[in-house]
């Protein structure tokens, strides 16, 4: 329906409104993750692996276990064995089993009434390794020797005689290649490589967790998703998520780093483990970078063809992403922004999401889009100058 009047009065356009949420934090009373508390609270601290890629042959934490004021203390044996797919990931990436996959990776956690009691524990849990060989860049880890990563990682979209952490292919495209790059009156290729960057955001992650033996259970998180937090944790606990209510704290930052668990499903096992008291962790900022998920890292080959007057007349780019050792790198989303901003009659599309010894990447600002785009614009640019044109 036609909308004749035109209305030149808004009740909040053009005004500047009070934040709902500003009075709170210029004043202090915001309560961030790290400053939620409850009557019986214990304290967590997680024991991580100095090694990138190691096997754990044993865990014992019997002195551990006797420091006065230590609630609980759990490992993988604490968790759910029948878990598979998307949940065994996750599980799998907030605590290790047999094998450590990065360095941070936990493998073990405390409960205390104090939170130097829980480090003071985390000292005294012994943890026998098996060094095993790493790789942490993604053409590295595409090598015929590379260290393998995990055993049988690829999904049906791997071709035939692929690495071994190749994890998962993508291959899509439009129009005759061969025939637009003759067309054009200069054809440029380049290699363009991106190493992973963290999101950067002011506030650690922090949570606190309650859960009884009934598998009802509370938390309290710095997160940018609630109900994401309730289900991949009832998930990873074998839970039912109508049991789990999940409230969300004040945030200091995320840019897509908070829509993932990493601690949230320690607090809510050691809890259970301790009776049933609230739990709550809170990273430092070490841990943050050791153990959280940055962006992807990639490896980029380019190669566009262009008249002299700047027509593009194809394009084919081979994105490389590494997503940590458990998949799911943006490369997807990296395609498809690839060429998205121009008009081609062939284009081609060729994507390797790849596994290294490495956290489990996290979504950042358009996962993806800004490694495209780097790659692509760089050549379009190096192109522009070589004919004389205006880049933009």
């Amino acid at each position: 329906m036609a909308k004749d009047d035109i209305t030149k009065s808004f009740k909040f356009i053009g005004t500047r409104p009070n934040r709902p949420d500003g009075f709170e934090k210029v004043t202090g009373r915001a309560k961030y993750g790290a400053d939620i508390s409850a009557v019986g609270m214990l304290h967590g601290a997680v024991l991580r692996s100095p090694y990138a890629h190691a096997r754990i042959k044993s865990i014992n934490f019997e002195k551990a276990a006797k420091l006065d004021g230590v609630k609980a203390i759990i490992t993988r044996d604490d968790f759910p064995k029948d878990r598979e797919g998307e949940p065994l990931k996750l599980l799998e990436n907030t605590i290790a089993g047999e094998i450590a996959y990065y360095d941070g990776h936990a493998i073990a956690a405390v409960a205390a009434t104090s939170v130097f009691t829980a480090k003071e524990a985390l000292k005294e849990i012994e943890v026998e390794y098996e060094v095993l060989p790493h790789v942490i860049d993604v053409d590295e880890a595409m090598k015929p020797d590379a260290p393998i990563v995990r055993e049988n990682a690829g999904d049906f979209s791997v071709p035939e005689g692929s690495s071994p952490n190749v994890a998962s292919y993508i291959e899509f495209g439009r129009g005759d290649l061969a025939n637009g790059f003759n067309k054009a009156d200069i054809v440029k290729s380049g290699l363009f490589k991106t190493e992973a960057a963290h999101q950067g955001y002011i506030e650690p992650h922090a949570c606190m967790a309650q859960l009884d033996h009934n598998g009802q259970g509370e938390m309290w998180v710095c997160t940018q998703g609630h109900w994401y937090i309730r289900q991949m944790c009832s998930e990873v606990l074998g839970l039912e998520a109508s049991k789990l209510c999940v409230t969300p704290s004040e945030i200091g930052g995320g840019f897509g780093g908070k829509t993932t668990i990493f601690i949230e499903p320690l607090a809510l096992a050691l809890s259970k483990k301790s009776g049933g008291r609230p739990v709550k962790i809170v990273m430092s900022r070490s841990e943050v970078l050791r153990a959280t998920g940055p962006t992807a890292s990639a490896s980029m080959d380019v190669k566009i063809g262009m008249t002299k007057d700047g027509y593009l007349t194809a394009g084919c780019v081979e994105f490389r992403m590494q997503g940590g050792a458990f998949g799911g790198s943006p490369v997807s989303e990296a395609l498809q922004c690839a060429f998205a901003s121009y008009n081609m009659d062939a284009v081609h599309h060729i994507g390797f999401d790849v596994l290294a010894n490495r956290p489990r990447a996290a979504a950042y600002r358009a996962p993806g889009s800004p490694m495209a785009a780097f790659a692509v614009e760089s050549l379009i640019d190096e192109m522009c100058t070589d004919l004389n044109l205006d880049p933009i």
